[in-house]
Parts: C-alpha cells; structure tokens; sequence
C-alpha cells in the first residue's frame, strides 16, 4: 500500500521547510513510488522518513539522490544520438563557438558521448560543454569517468551504433577502437574515460526546480533527457521556459525519448525530427 495523498503533501511541506528542497512539483505518481521504496529500503514508517528528513543531513541528500537519479549509459538510444551526429551538429559547426549545455546530466555518461562525437566530428576544440544535476554526488561521480564494465556491456553495442555505424549508409563502417576514447580493464570490471574527455567538461550542481542556469550563459545546444518526466505540468513549462531563455535563437533543445513539448511551453519551441529549435522572438 502507497503512502496517502495527504501524507505526500505532508513530506513535500516537512522537506520544503527543513531542507534546500522542494519536490511540490515532482510528478505525484514518481514522487510516490520512490518514497515507498525508500521507505522499504531503510525499513521505515513514514512517522521515522519524516523524524529523519528534519534530524540528518545526510540521509536527506541520499534519499534526495534516490529519488531524482535518472537512468542513463553511454550513447543511450542511439537514435537520438544519430539526430545529434547527423542533423544538429554539422549546423552547430557553421558557427564560431558552440555551447552546450547538459541540463540533470546524472553520472555523466551522456556527456562523455557527446564529447567522444565531438571528436569524431572535429568539433572537440571549438565547443565548450557544460554539464549540471541536483546533486552533487553524482556530479562527483561524472568527473572521475569510471563505470563499470559487466553491467555496462551495453555502452560498447551503442558505440558501435553511433560511432562505427551511419544508419544512412550501411556501407559507411570505421574501424575506431574503443581505446581512443576509453580504456577497459576487464580485471577491475571498470571502463574509465581518457583524461581528455574527463578534463573537457565544466560541472555544477544546479537546481532546474529553481530555474537555475549555473553557468549564466546561453548556449546553442541544450540537452535535458529524461527528466521532465519526473516533474507536473507546472513545473514542466517552467523548465522548459527556462530553457527557452537560456538558447540563442534557432537553437537547439534535445528532450528524452519519451518526452515532448506540449501546452504553453510549444510557444517557445518548434519540433524537428527528434530535436526542437526554438523560435525567434
């Protein structure tokens, strides 16, 4: 059985009012479901969740942790990632500097492969990439570029896709060995980015709830996959509007592949293939 409505509204009110949080407009459903399992997992009542939210820091930033973590791997749907290599970079080329931004960038995985696109692509020197989340452990786990090999398996097919494969010309096939870009060392089950890579990014914690853009620039491509699921309609157009204000004109916005722009927040953006551009004023 789920925790109750009133009981939701309680925890957001006790996490709002004792922490730098505020998951009001979460998606009620998500919001729900990671609780319960919170509170499986540490084998509470919701009286103790709420007792330890107001009493210990650092449960209140590994519950925050659990429940904003997003699922990501390297080159994950690699359709979308044909759209970047294919349709949305060789128009960021024409222009001097290309920022990117990679708004709830979670471990870091989408950004190491944009990065490895960008080298592909020649595109590596004249782009600078930004990356934030929520939370702070996991940008700290995005810099070290360390993940592990056996249950990652999956990140070497989804190269392969993007990297050594066009979807467009069957007959197009590099021979790019994965030692270009990282190494894998089977013995200690971790595949660990180059220090190329690593040292490329610039990293911050940032808060979309609070409509934050750390890095107080605009940017010519943002990316922002799988998050918006997790957030109510309210704070969805929030976002998105924030996003809005953060693009040059007729740049570009990348969502997940389940999510899409709909309501008051398509003034700001219209759709292409997989990607949006945002509109001029």
């Amino acid at each position: 059985m789920g925790i109750l409505t009133e009981e939701l509204i309680e925890f957001n009110q006790i996490l709002k009012v004792n922490t730098k949080y505020d998951l009001s407009n979460y998606s009620t459903k998500s919001l729900t479901r990671r609780i319960d399992i919170i509170l499986d997992d540490n084998k509470l009542n919701f009286n103790g969740l709420l007792y330890k939210i107001k009493n210990n820091k650092e449960f209140v930033e590994q519950i925050i942790k659990d429940i904003t973590v997003n699922t990501t791997e390297l080159f994950r749907d690699p359709k979308n990632w044909h759209c970047v290599k294919y349709k949305i970079l060789p128009e960021l080329a024409k222009r001097k500097t290309i920022n990117i931004w990679h708004a709830g960038c979670s471990t870091g995985q989408e950004v190491y492969s944009m990065l490895i696109l960008l080298k592909e692509l020649d595109l590596f020197d004249k782009t600078n990439v930004y990356a934030s989340d929520i939370n702070k452990d996991v940008i700290d786990f995005a810099k070290k570029g360390t993940y592990k090999f056996r249950f990652n398996l999956n990140y070497l097919d989804n190269f392969d896709n993007v990297i050594k494969k066009n979807p467009f010309n069957y007959d197009d096939i590099k021979d790019i060995p994965y030692e270009k870009y990282f190494t894998i060392d089977k013995s200690n089950d971790v595949i660990l980015m180059n220090n190329e890579l690593k040292n490329k990014p610039r990293w911050a914690v940032g808060d979309l709830v609070k409509k934050e853009n750390p890095f107080f620039i605009k940017y010519d491509l943002i990316l922002c996959r799988n998050v918006l699921i997790y957030f109510d309609n309210y704070l969805q157009y929030n976002t998105i509007k924030l996003f809005n204000d953060s693009l040059y004109d007729n740049s570009y916005l990348m969502l997940g592949a389940h999510e899409s722009i709909i309501g008051n927040g398509e003034i700001y953006f219209k759709k292409k293939n997989k990607f949006y551009i945002k509109k001029k004023k």
